[in-house]
């Protein structure tokens, strides 16, 4: 559900109703009941016909197939103020997430997609991660994650994610870099659809360094990178300047970008699929997609969400479970 003061829980109402959704999920809702309730009669609809277990079931009973709620209320109490920052609204984001990981540990359900959580109110809370992907790839033990954002325009994953732009060259280095491109080629032979799906790999400095004026990271890291992702087979093009990279030439032969830091890729992700983009992370043993935006606390609980973003999420989601499953058995 995210966080209960922004706009998760009328996006999670809406996935209880959504045609598109129901025709291909059966979504369970991780959150508050009384907070989805308020949630439904600001659009006018009732809860009623959907059935509900307390977060115990988790452990000591079993949840049956969606639609459905699980409600944590007694385990992540509020007041929840709405549209505002709370210690208490970032206690139930992160413990709605975790019943999530455990609904999918225990196969109650093939994958997690997510509504916005505020990372102001995760601090608040005493959570010592900056945002899901961080969390989810803690709890899950995986070892190799990463964080991509697609839409029908633009696919871009990001080297580094939530960390300040001054840290970034220090974290950069050819493992880092050669992992997530085997994670985004992975990850794009399934959502393209392609074998060998092209990759865009990006410089970090102006002009991707200028043969090292403007800085060596092209030289001493991302080149080699490349060069070991390409000998094994991989498709790749780069480093490329990140100033003209988004030219539509070469968007149009590009299946995915790999960014060197957050802004990077969703500068142009957001100004060109603002409305489309979904949240993956890579790596991970169970399926996740997020909306591309966040709890958007000034049109919050004021009907006006746009559900579009969700219903892309849920949509990604439910392929990605397919091949997951197919894979297991």
């Amino acid at each position: 559900m995210g966080d209960p003061a922004g706009v998760g829980p009328e996006l999670a109402v809406r996935s209880l109703f959504d045609d598109a959704t129901l025709a291909i999920a059966d979504p369970i809702v991780v959150g508050d009941r009384a907070t989805l309730e308020q949630a439904a009669a600001l659009q006018g609809v009732s809860l009623d016909h959907v059935p509900t277990w307390p977060g115990g079931h988790l452990t000591n009973g079993r949840i049956d197939r969606g639609p459905a709620i699980v409600d944590l209320s007694s385990e992540a109490p509020g007041p929840f103020p709405r549209g505002s920052i709370s210690a208490a609204g970032g206690r139930a984001s992160h413990a709605y997430l975790m019943a999530a990981i455990e609904t999918c540990r225990r196969r109650y359900a093939e994958g997690i997609v997510t509504a916005p959580i505020n990372k102001e109110s995760l601090h608040l809370a005493d959570v010592p991660y900056p945002g899901h992907t961080e969390i989810l790839t803690e709890a899950t033990g995986c070892t190799d994650s990463g964080m991509m954002l697609t839409s029908p325009a633009i696919t871009c994953s990001l080297v580094t994610t939530h960390v300040p732009l001054a840290a970034v060259p220090k974290l950069l280095d050819v493992e880092r870099i050669v992992r997530l491109i085997r994670l985004t080629d992975r990850a794009m032979r399934r959502i393209a659809d392609k074998p060998r799906p092209h990759l865009t790999v990006l410089g970090l400095n102006p002009h991707a360094g200028e043969g090292g004026l403007f800085g060596d990271e092209e030289i001493r890291i991302i080149r080699p990178a490349i060069e070991r992702a390409r000998a094994e087979g991989l498709d790749l093009e780069g480093p490329l300047p990140p100033d003209t990279a988004f030219l539509p030439k070469i968007r149009a032969r590009t299946d995915a970008y790999v960014c060197m830091y957050h802004d990077q890729g969703l500068i142009p992700l957001k100004a060109l699929a603002f409305d489309q983009g979904v949240n993956v992370t890579l790596g991970l043993p169970i399926v996740r997609t997020s909306v591309d935006h966040g709890t958007a606390f000034d049109i919050a609980w004021s009907g006006q969400v746009d559900f579009a973003s969700m219903r892309a999420a849920i949509r990604l989601a439910s392929r990605l479970a397919d091949g997951h499953r197919e894979r297991a058995e």
